[in-house]
């Protein structure tokens, strides 16, 4: 059954549709999260025929979020006192995680007003500070130490773009991160493996109920 919620307030229609649960690898870390996909699949689907909404993707913790996250919090110098990028950010997991390691700056990066809307309720639950970046960053000239990216080779146009910006960007000294658990399209070569975790999923989200995920660094 669909929970009825207002369709132009993103934070009500998150409120209304999510739960607040901890992600299996990350359980220091609270998130607003959907129990089952289809219920808000189908709420979002409804909404989107008014407000043409993408998928609601920042409302799962997927696997190379979470590997990347538990890296962060396992591994502090990565991040601590730098000034930090959570890309296509999602729930906004990874930038939680960061800002919990002791990062100085934290931006969250996402094009969904859903998703902005669900990194600010998620950053408030766990009492950190993010700073939101609505427009595509790709190509933009970098201004962080560190990049991060869980989940971003999915798709083959998306990865390509995200990639050679990546690329760019370590060429400047940047640390670009990723979690990865066995997308199709993440590069062959050019990465550096620093950790590796067996994450649990669903079955609704993924075709296995555990995932091997590789925390890459993407060299130039």
């Amino acid at each position: 059954m669909i929970r009825s919620s207002p369709a132009t307030d993103p934070a009500a229609f998150i409120l209304a549709q999510t739960t607040i649960a901890t992600p299996p690898l990350t359980p220091e870390i609270k998130l607003h999260l959907a129990t089952e996909i289809t219920p808000i699949w189908e709420a979002t689907e409804v909404t989107l025929t008014e407000m043409n909404l993408p998928p609601p993707y920042w409302a799962f913790a997927w696997p190379g979020g979470q590997a990347l996250t538990r890296f962060l919090m396992d591994h502090r110098d990565w991040v601590n006192g730098k000034t930090v990028l959570d890309f296509a950010a999602g729930s906004g997991l990874s930038a939680i995680g960061a800002a919990k390691a002791g990062a100085a700056n934290v931006q969250a990066a996402e094009i969904d007003d859903f998703a902005m809307a669900a990194i600010t309720l998620n950053a408030r639950i766990n009492n950190v500070a993010i700073d939101l970046v609505r427009e595509d960053q790709i190509g933009v000239e970098p201004r962080w130490d560190v990049v991060l990216a869980g989940d971003v080779c999915y798709e083959r146009p998306m990865a390509e773009r995200v990639i050679a910006w990546f690329r760019a960007m370590a060429g400047r000294g940047v640390a670009i991160l990723m979690g990865d658990p066995g997308r199709a399209y993440l590069p062959q070569s050019g990465l550096v493996e620093l950790a590796r975790y067996q994450v649990p999923t669903s079955l609704e989200l993924e075709d296995r109920t555990q995932r091997e995920t590789i925390v890459w660094r993407l060299m130039p």
